[in-house]
């Protein structure tokens, strides 16, 4: 017996479920703009100038994004963490962790690889620590913290990751 499994009604309960929130919001500015027109408005126009704010940042993130996964592939990338040793190793990881893209899940099989012919634990607690640091959110950071902010605090990220890899690659006896 054939019984053939149709994706449709999946498709139909991702539609629904994407527009829920927009519904809810719609919903919910109707109800209050019954009661209180003048403050429904005014927090209309507030929401508004919020997505004003962020659409240039957002724009370019989307931009980046796009074009970072065109050009640099998770394979690419996990053939440098632990190419190196020294600081040399190090820069490298913490670079290739901050344009690595993707959930980071997906980078533990592709780590794992190297780590089999020789990338050290140093190397790669640098990568997976710089994975914090997003290039493509960087405009937005900036947009809401400001430039001094974002650029120390990236700075101290991966600062930061190469003591703790060094600390790590010490305590685990590379």
């Amino acid at each position: 017996m054939n019984i053939k499994v149709s994706k449709k009604p999946e498709a139909k309960k991702s539609a629904k479920r994407m527009v829920i929130f927009p519904a809810i919001v719609t919903v919910s500015y109707g109800i209050l703009f019954t009661f209180a027109p003048d403050k429904t408005l005014l927090a209309l126009e507030s929401s508004g100038n919020v997505f004003l704010n962020i659409a240039k940042p957002l724009g370019l993130v989307f931009v980046v994004m796009l074009v970072l996964n065109l050009f640099i592939k998770p394979a690419q990338i996990a053939r440098f963490v632990g190419r190196e040793t020294g600081i040399k190793g190090m820069i490298l990881s913490a670079a290739a962790g901050i344009i690595s893209a993707g959930p980071i899940y997906v980078w533990y099989p592709l780590l794992k690889e190297p780590k089999e012919k020789g990338a050290g634990n140093s190397q790669i607690t640098v990568f997976l620590y710089n994975r914090a640091v997003k290039p493509f959110l960087l405009p937005i950071m900036i947009a809401y913290f400001g430039w001094k902010y974002v650029v120390l605090l990236t700075a101290l990220t991966v600062l930061g990751s190469i003591a703790c890899g060094y600390s790590l690659g010490i305590l685990i006896k590379e």
